[in-house]
Parts: C-alpha cells; sequence; structure tokens
C-alpha cells in the first residue's frame, strides 16, 4: 500500500477546509486544495481497491486514506465523505465506458448490423466485466436505507448507453435505412436483446466469471438479427 500522509481529523467545517485549501496550495502557483486532479484520481484509485475489495459497507475512511496515502483531512476537501467517494468512483467507471461507445458509434462508418455488433459486444463486455458487477451488487445492497445512492448510481449522466444508441438509430432513420417509432423503447429493446443468459447470471452469481469473447459475440449477432429483422427500412 502506499505510504500514508500525516493525519489529520476529517474536515466538518467551510473554515476548516479554507484552512486545508490554503496549506495544499502553498506558494509557486500550485492548485488549491480539492482542485488538482491527479490528487482526486489518486484517491478515487485508492478507494476503489478497498471496495472492490471489502464492499461498501464494510469499507472505512481509514482504509481508504491509507490506500490513497494520502491524509483522512485531504479527503474530505475532495468529497463529502464515503457515499460521495462510492459515487465519484461509479461515475468515473461510467465515463470511461460512455466514451468506449461514443467512439465505436463516430469510428464505425460501416453498415447497420456492423455498428450495433461493435456497440453491443462493447456494451455487455462492460456490463458483465467484474468492476460493474461487484459496483451493481454493492449499490443493491444498500439501496433500501440509501436510496440517494441509487439514484446517483443509476442517473450519474444524461448521457449513456441508451441516449447514445437512440441518436444512432435516429440518424439511420433520417436516412431511410431503419423505420422506428419509438426511439428510446427501440434502444432499449436492443440493449436488452444484447444481455439475455449474462447479466443477470453474472449478477447473482450463477456465472462467476465473465463470460467469454465468443458468447458475447454470438448473444449479440442473434440480437441483431431479431432487432434488424422488425426495425429495418422495407423496401
Amino acid at each position: 500500500m502506499a505510504p500514508v500522509e500525516g493525519d489529520a481529523p476529517a474536515v466538518t467545517t467551510l473554515q476548516a477546509k479554507a484552512d486545508l485549501a490554503s496549506a495544499d496550495a502553498g506558494t509557486n502557483g500550485r492548485r488549491a486544495a480539492g482542485e488538482d486532479p491527479v490528487k482526486r484520481e489518486q484517491i478515487i484509485d485508492g478507494a476503489k481497491r478497498i471496495f472492490m475489495a471489502v464492499g461498501f459497507d464494510a469499507a472505512s475512511m481509514n482504509d481508504i486514506t491509507r490506500e490513497a496515502g494520502v491524509s483522512k483531512g485531504t479527503i474530505y476537501v475532495y468529497f463529502d465523505g464515503k457515499e460521495d467517494l462510492f459515487a465519484a468512483m461509479i461515475e468515473r467507471e461510467r465515463a470511461k465506458v460512455v466514451a468506449s461507445m461514443k467512439h465505436v458509434m463516430q469510428t464505425n462508418h460501416g453498415p447497420v448490423d456492423a455498428v450495433l455488433r461493435d456497440f453491443g459486444v462493447t456494451f455487455v463486455t462492460h456490463l458483465c466485466s467484474d468492476t460493474t458487477v461487484r459496483g451493481m451488487k454493492m449499490v443493491l445492497n444498500v439501496s433500501e436505507r440509501m436510496p440517494d445512492l441509487s439514484h446517483r448510481f443509476f442517473s450519474a449522466s444524461p448521457e449513456n448507453g441508451y441516449s447514445i444508441l437512440r441518436a444512432y438509430l435516429e440518424s439511420k432513420i433520417a436516412e431511410g435505412l431503419l423505420e422506428i417509432e419509438d426511439t428510446d423503447l427501440a434502444a432499449r429493446q436492443f440493449i436488452e436483446l444484447c444481455m439475455p443468459g449474462l447479466f443477470k447470471r453474472r449478477l447473482f452469481g450463477w456465472l462467476p466469471v465473465p463470460p467469454d469473447a465468443d458468447e458475447i459475440d454470438r448473444t449479440v449477432r442473434s440480437a441483431i438479427a431479431m432487432f434488424l429483422k422488425f426495425y429495418i427500412a422495407k423496401k
């Protein structure tokens, strides 16, 4: 584990945060506390290792402090607490996946079935990964007593797999390649078609490891065949 900076009490007042900010900013143009992206990533990285190892409930701020190699006071300059830190970790991981899916849609200029295959494989691979499944399990475990955490998990960003796919479908409708009345419903239908027998088995522990690439590809190809049979523009 990384070495720990000198322990400091949790920040509970604006004045204390200001004092920490002043100390952390220092001189010579260094960033003010709470504004250093490298430090923020360092904290999230440490928190992620702890959350993935022991779960949300068992994770303590002391454990995260040691793993991240920062003081407790520094953590509280960047985050309000464990829930805020967990949500930041989820939002960061989601942003990476959204960027990956956007890249697929923006760089693949092939036929509709090829683009849908790349999108489906990317989406399902992420959804069935250890990190995603572990994160979802943690949220579900605390959802009843911490509904705000569940809300942040499922609505962290207006841009997600559904919205990216919906925009793509709308562009293909405009080109006359697809005939879809409700693109939001169609996007959700396609994503659901890509997941049967995979995601739920992962979430409930029936499938202890992520499905292999061949199984994901076979499932996605079947989803595309069913989806396009219904929505392809009739000549």
